[in-house]
């Protein structure tokens, strides 16, 4: 099952400070559903999975709402 976390209505930087911290939390090869609100994201999410060697599987706008899911490596 894929873990869930939900960012919205929180600003940068937090929505990649909060997805760190749950992906420190599991083990290798999980997969993490990460929702914001925050437009920054579009940005600072691949950016943190690549500095972090966490792969991004996708990305997705649902109307106001960025969907990211990432892998744990």
């Amino acid at each position: 099952m894929q873990n869930k976390l939900n960012t919205i209505g929180l600003k940068c930087p937090l929505p990649v400070l909060k997805t760190r911290k749950a992906l420190n939390a599991l083990p290798s090869g999980t997969k993490l559903e990460v929702r914001t609100s925050d437009p920054a994201a579009i940005i600072d999410m691949p950016h943190y999975c690549n500095e972090s060697g966490n792969r991004l599987i996708s990305q997705r706008q649902e109307n106001s709402i960025l969907v990211f899911i990432i892998e744990k490596t």
